[in-house]
């Protein structure tokens, strides 16, 4: 597959994903766990039939591995989504986890002994400090929220570093799971079709736990207003409408990446994502019109550029540059 199809289906697939993500969200901040359980189902079902084949193929890493991975990838999930239900704002929830770098460089230092150059200590520093900045801008408009006594914006408050404490939590356990990830795949080489199926069917169990409150928005679904949908003509409540979607181009998203890792480097792979990261943030913004100051733009800027100082996309892009302006002239 061309690379600018597998482009068009990250930027498609991964920012009308996060559309739908918050549409589901603000009418139902406790929502998540039904939606991850739906984003689950989904690529377990598909991943059973086409790549486990009905369960006749055998993995290529052993089971053992995979249970204590996807025990990982279940709790990054769920903790994430978790997090919207406590007072996180879209935009804060989608910078807070572009921070990956961050706790990726740390945990690499500690757990695999590695070293770093300057300048990725420097762009990991700016990371930090758009991460800082936005997060300190949230703090104080929550604390300042007018319409609340006290008492409630105190609550408020407490609720939303609770979101904090939760994304930070999913942050370090989602760059440890990377780090046990590269350990696997240099040890049985990579297979990253069958780790997505076996990361998403094997917690299927665990929703168990959270049946009750999965139930109840499956109910609180059901009884929201009915969606045409077009061209089909078929009906149907608004809100399954929507989580549909978000199942759809959830896996869209995933399938854009995994084509993108097979046709690209990942220094293009590492730009698309965050680029696309971007395009998502300013969407939400505009479109949902969701708090943003002039100190969260600069924030913003220091995550994306620093982003990009740590893939050193700079140092690539002159001869990419180069060889593309080269080209006619050899024609």
């Amino acid at each position: 597959m061309h690379p600018a199809v597998a482009v068009g289906l990250v930027f498609g697939g991964c920012c009308s994903n996060v559309v739908f993500l918050e549409l589901l969200v603000r009418q139902f901040p406790g929502c998540g766990n039904i939606v991850t359980f739906s984003q689950f189902l989904f690529i377990s079902v598909e991943g059973f039939i086409f790549e486990a084949n009905f369960g006749r193929k055998r993995p290529a890493i052993p089971i053992r591995y995979y249970f204590i991975m996807v025990a990982m990838f279940f709790t990054v999930s769920v903790v994430n989504n978790y997090a919207l239900n406590l007072n996180i704002a879209m935009p804060l929830h989608m910078i807070f986890r572009s921070g990956s770098l961050i706790a990726s460089m740390a945990l690499g230092i500690i757990i695999l002994k590695k070293r770093y150059s300057v300048s990725k200590y420097t762009s990991i520093a700016l990371v930090s400090l758009g991460i800082f900045t936005c997060t300190f801008m949230s703090a104080k408009q929550v604390a300042s929220d007018s319409s609340l006594n006290e008492e409630d914006g105190l609550q408020v408050f407490l609720w939303w570093l609770l979101g904090i404490a939760a994304l930070t939590f999913a942050l370090l356990m989602s760059a440890r799971m990377g780090i046990f990830q590269e350990m696997l795949y240099k040890q049985f080489g990579k297979h990253s079709k069958e780790a997505l199926f076996y990361n998403h069917a094997l917690p299927l169990p665990g929703f168990l736990l959270l049946a009750p409150n999965i139930y109840q928005h499956a109910v609180l679904f059901s009884q929201s207003e009915p969606f045409q949908v077009p061209v089909i003509g078929l009906t149907l409540p608004v809100m399954w409408f929507y989580l549909l979607m978000n199942v759809i181009t959830q896996y869209v998203c995933i399938r854009g990446v995994f084509i993108l890792t097979t046709e690209c480097t990942s220094l293009t792979v590492t730009l698309v994502v965050t680029l696309r990261k971007f395009v998502s943030l300013i969407f939400s913004i505009l479109y949902f019109h969701n708090p943003f100051t002039a100190w969260h733009w600069l924030g913003t800027a220091f995550v994306f550029v620093g982003t990009l100082m740590y893939t050193e996309v700079w140092n690539n892009l002159g001869p990419f540059l180069a060889r593309w302006r080269k080209r006619p002239k050899e024609e």
